[in-house]
């Protein structure tokens, strides 16, 4: 299921470097290849909503199989586009099956035994490095040689291998008990200690079967309302600064809007005047910047801050709690977006967005764990897929803040989203409940009473991680 990680990257960043050479051949303007990233997100804005619930009802195999299957044969299809709308149209169908592959992370979390979520779920952040720096070096590679068609089509092969290896993934054991299937149910735990050598323990599943699964209502009922409402927020606000930070980082390294330089060249410029410039250009249709290897290179160098923190994340985690540890990477994340204002060297700056990245990067898992491990089963999915649908709207609005904001005024843009990140830290501290430690509710009714102190539940007679 990592690897669901590995495809999904490699289709989102997939954008970021074909764009500038879509822009050269159909010669378009730069509100039309930002309308490609912000389809994307709108497609897999729309397409969570629905996933979610279909997962809670019929099974998170299902959904994940058919959203490898969607996302796979629309991105063989991008490839042969004949223009621009119909690549936009084929990109927007990617981002729609993209969105399933949350799936992938809900089975995990519902595998892992507590103990280990706070260790093993972060380290999924490799998966995504892995499929991130795959397709920039593929791109570094086939772009300029047999063009952005082929990479299209390269890219598309790790999920169609996976695709081939579904057979291999059983369905999730916590979701056939809350559904009823206990035959499936003890299949797969028989299939588990089969495969560890272990032996089943005595007793029987034990757990009445909930037919209220996957409503978006239960979201706001009052036991969960204050919880879905803050972390809708930290969701929202998480991927505004997410991509936001990806889009600022090739106006900062390449405009210089910050110091008037141009890319540490013997010219000197105001930075009115560069602003000016960018203006011009943000004017000009026909105007190209392909990728040169020194734009590879910071990508790489970027992407992969994106794990330089994880260790002391998943420390942080498991020591100080989830709600803590996203108050301190939000709250630092804010400070590093302030420190972009100051006029550094190349060097200087390439070490601010390093950290941003590295930071930005903690707070996506930081909160992936807390909202797979807050909600109870029979609502899990349609709770990770409501939220990473609303985070959609931050990525979909980042773009005008990182690229039109920010070439009127840099310091505005940059305070926009450090306040944005302050507002997060503070939703994060006041969550009212922690997960840290606490095994995976099945069902509403074994939600704690916030006002009685938490409880712990008997899930089942005995838990699949007896077994590992």
């Amino acid at each position: 299921m990592g690897s669901t990680g590995v495809a999904e990257a490699m289709e989102i960043m997939l954008i970021a470097v074909v764009g500038p050479v879509i822009r050269c051949e159909w010669q378009l303007a730069n509100w039309q290849v930002a309308l490609v990233t912000t389809m994307v997100f709108f497609g897999y804005m729309i397409s969570s909503v629905i996933f979610g619930p279909l997962a809670d009802r019929y099974g998170r195999w299902k959904i994940l199989f058919i959203s490898f299957i969607w996302g796979a044969y629309f991105s063989l299809l991008t490839s042969f586009s004949p223009s621009y709308i119909w690549f936009v149209f084929l990109r927007t169908m990617v981002g729609c099956g993209v969105s399933g592959h949350a799936q992938g992370l809900i089975i995990k979390t519902e595998f892992l035994p507590t103990k280990y979520r706070g260790y093993m779920l972060p380290l999924s952040q490799v998966f995504w490095l892995a499929g991130s720096l795959l397709i920039i070096g593929l791109a570094s590679v086939v772009n300029p040689t047999i063009g952005w068609r082929w990479l299209i089509r390269i890219a598309s092969i790790p999920g169609i291998f996976l695709i081939l290896a579904f057979k291999f993934i059983p369905e999730s054991a916590r979701y056939n008990v809350s559904s009823g299937n206990d035959k499936a149910a003890l299949a797969t735990l028989q299939w588990i200690a089969k495969m560890n050598r272990s032996v089943m323990p005595e007793g029987k599943l034990v757990e009445p079967v909930d037919e209220k699964r996957g409503r978006f209502k239960d979201l706001v009922d009052p036991k969960f309302l204050r919880t879905s409402l803050q972390v809708w927020l930290i969701w929202l606000g998480i991927s505004f600064a997410y991509y936001g930070i990806i889009l600022a980082s090739a106006e900062l390294l390449e405009k210089d809007l910050v110091c008037g330089t141009r890319g540490g060249g013997g010219g000197h410029a105001t930075g009115k005047e560069n602003v000016a410039n960018y203006s011009e250009e943000m004017r000009s249709p026909c105007l190209c910047h392909l990728f040169g290897p020194s734009d590879y290179q910071i990508m790489i160098i970027s992407t992969i801050g994106e794990i330089a923190l994880n260790p002391l994340n998943i420390l942080g985690i498991n020591f100080l709690g989830r709600r803590l540890s996203l108050t301190i990477t939000m709250g630092c994340t804010a400070v590093f977006f302030l420190l972009l204002n100051i006029c550094t060297s190349r060097t200087g700056l390439v070490g601010f967005l390093f950290m941003l990245r590295a930071l930005v990067s903690a707070n996506f898992n930081t909160i992936y764990i807390y909202t797979a491990e807050v909600y109870p089963t029979t609502m899990r999915a349609v709770g990770l897929g409501t939220s990473g649908s609303l985070c959609r709207i931050g990525a979909m609005v980042a773009p005008f803040i990182a690229q039109v904001l920010m070439s009127a005024s840099v310091l505005g843009a940059l305070c926009l989203f450090a306040s944005v990140c302050v507002v997060c830290a503070i939703s994060a501290f006041t969550l009212p409940i922690e997960t840290k430690g606490r095994p995976l509710q099945v069902s509403q009714k074994q939600v704690p009473d916030l006002k009685r102190g938490n409880r712990h539940p008997a899930l089942l007679v005995f838990h699949p991680s007896t077994l590992l």
